[in-house]
């Protein structure tokens, strides 16, 4: 599945409306079962390049080849939003 940018715009306004990103998460994953969703520390995506930053939390986007897991700036790719809060 790509991800579009009307999907990135969906996905952020639920991100920034959500009283936590853990929120947000279930809130996303209850819209679209089929999308991967996770929240790590910020800590851990401090050397990768956010897709969108609102505010203090950032959405990543990011791709499997079935066995290994990483970002990407490329929607078309991404499998999978990757959620963290400073």
């Amino acid at each position: 599945m790509a991800i579009t940018p009307d999907y990135l715009r969906d996905a952020a306004e639920v991100v920034a409306a959500a009283s936590s990103v853990r929120e947000a998460a279930a809130a996303w994953r209850a819209r679209d079962p089929a999308m991967r969703v996770v929240v790590v520390d910020a800590l851990d995506m401090r050397d990768e390049t956010p897709a969108l930053t609102l505010g203090q939390r950032r959405i990543f986007l990011a791709s499997s080849n079935g066995h290994c897991w990483s970002t990407t700036q490329q929607a078309a790719e991404a499998t999978a939003l990757i959620l963290t809060q400073d």
